[in-house]
């Protein structure tokens, strides 16, 4: 108990920027190994076996998300009641917060792996997949739904480690995953021959999730000093909680999902093959910059969730502020190369360096906004460590969905190069979802400065 206890002062009463720092560092670090998975599946695929091996890659790409989505359902959501909890010394709710969570996961699990073995043809043919790219998409998809069960209870169960504040073994918990991974794609790749390259990467990926998902059981029963794995059940009183908050995060991958889904289709459209390659390599360069993003946001959670619980209003602004700061520097180390040098990153994953120096100008376009982005994510993640479910699903729906498919689809019409308005489509959704955000924070700050004042006149 004693080092939760030295976590949860950490949190209500250490210096907000070393704060932000303990918390940042493992927690980018933690997210940046998860995206290696399909980042470096892609990498080792396209060198290796051929771009159209990585086209098939990158098409089953978005189906991998529903995994994703189960996983930030449960997880995001458990690590806020769980953070809520600490911060007014709840004991009985962090007592039954993995118990939920496992059971949720297996029975959600189950139905994707079921599902996702079932329909990954149909599924696939909707990103435009066709002919040999989707006959190997269709068997690097499979492979990967049957680590579902996997990905899932890792991915969820660490969510509720960063929650807690225990960023550093989290972190610890999914490099090895990732590193182990990363040994075994050249390996299996080379050992299942080219013809097979596809599913020696996605074997890599199952072993490398069922090792981690092992790992994690093991802690969650006889390691964890707090948060312990004990009846395995569907908690009704926490499982409203969970969802309620936990949506938003899903929301973002599912809409993820349909998003990218609607990219490649309308890319296969407008510009045939070789712009759903460029599409490809281009989504997984966003993806992977993302992915710190969304690790110091992992940070910021339990910072928040737990002063916002502890009624410490002032520490919540202040974490605000120098969490968004640092998300912005960030974002400047994935901005800088990208936009000086777009043509040498595609061709991580394109050979044919025709078609990379053809990508190159719409990479750009597509990574305009990107400076923005740290203060977008965390400003969802404001709304779902206070509670506010709705509000970040509001946002997540908006820039993943109601706004960005029907630019999508209407742009390419108006270019000369009509496969030029997929990339559009993504700049002017994140500028008008960026204002939207911005308004719908100073408001909730306002509902904030609200209560403390309510506070300090029945102090």
């Amino acid at each position: 108990m004693k080092n939760s206890n030295d976590t949860t002062n950490t949190l209500l009463t250490g210096s907000v920027f070393k704060t932000m720092l303990s918390l940042s560092i493992p927690a980018i670090l933690g997210m940046v190994v998860i995206g290696l998975y399909n980042f470096m599946d892609a990498v080792f695929v396209g060198q290796m076996v051929t771009s159209q091996a990585m086209t098939a890659v990158k098409v089953s790409y978005p189906f991998t998300l529903i995994n994703s989505g189960i996983a930030t359902l449960i997880g995001t959501g458990s690590a806020s009641v769980l953070s809520r909890a600490i911060g007014k010394k709840d004991q009985d709710t962090v007592n039954r917060i993995m118990g939920n969570l496992t059971a949720v996961v297996l029975l959600l699990s189950i139905i994707v792996t079921v599902f996702g073995i079932t329909f990954a043809p149909q599924l696939l043919t909707l990103s435009g997949a066709q002919d040999d790219i989707l006959a190997e998409a269709t068997r690097y998809l499979r492979l990967v739904f049957c680590g579902s069960l996997f990905v899932n209870f890792s991915q969820s169960a660490n969510m509720v480690m960063r929650g807690e504040g225990k960023l550093k073994i989290a972190m610890t918990i999914m490099g090895a995953g990732a590193i182990l991974n990363i040994i075994l794609d050249p390996i299996l790749i080379t050992v299942m021959g080219k013809e097979n390259g596809v599913l020696g990467a996605a074997l890599a990926t199952v072993i490398a999730q069922f090792c981690q998902a092992t790992y994690t059981l093991w802690y969650f029963k006889k390691k964890s000093d707090n948060v312990k794995l004990g009846r395995i059940r569907i908690d009704t009183t926490i499982l409203g909680p969970v969802l309620s908050v936990g949506v938003s995060a899903m929301l973002m991958q599912v809409m993820s999902m349909v998003q990218q889904t609607v990219m490649y289709n309308t890319a296969a459209k407008w510009g045939g093959g070789e712009w759903q390659t460029i599409l490809g390599a281009s989504l997984s360069l966003q993806a992977f910059a993302f992915i710190p993003l969304w690790g110091i946001s992992q940070g910021f959670q339990p910072a928040v969730g737990t002063n916002y619980g502890a009624k410490q209003f002032g520490r919540v602004r202040q974490f605000t502020r120098v969490f968004m700061i640092a998300a912005t520097v960030l974002a400047l180390v994935f901005y800088i190369p990208i936009m000086f040098a777009p043509g040498t990153m595609l061709s991580m994953f394109i050979k044919e360096t025709a078609i990379a120096s053809q990508g190159a100008g719409m990479l750009r376009v597509l990574f305009t906004s990107y400076i923005s982005y740290g203060v977008l994510i965390l400003s969802i993640t404001l709304f779902q460590a206070v509670g506010k479910g709705g509000a970040a699903a509001a946002i997540a729906l908006l820039r993943q969905f109601l706004l960005f498919v029907p630019l999508v689809i209407i742009l390419p019409r108006f270019y000369e190069r009509n496969v030029e308005g997929v990339f559009y489509a993504q700049l002017v959704t994140d500028l008008v979802v960026l204002a939207i955000s911005l308004i719908m924070m100073s408001k909730e700050f306002g509902s904030i400065r609200k209560e403390e004042r309510q506070l300090s006149k029945a102090a």
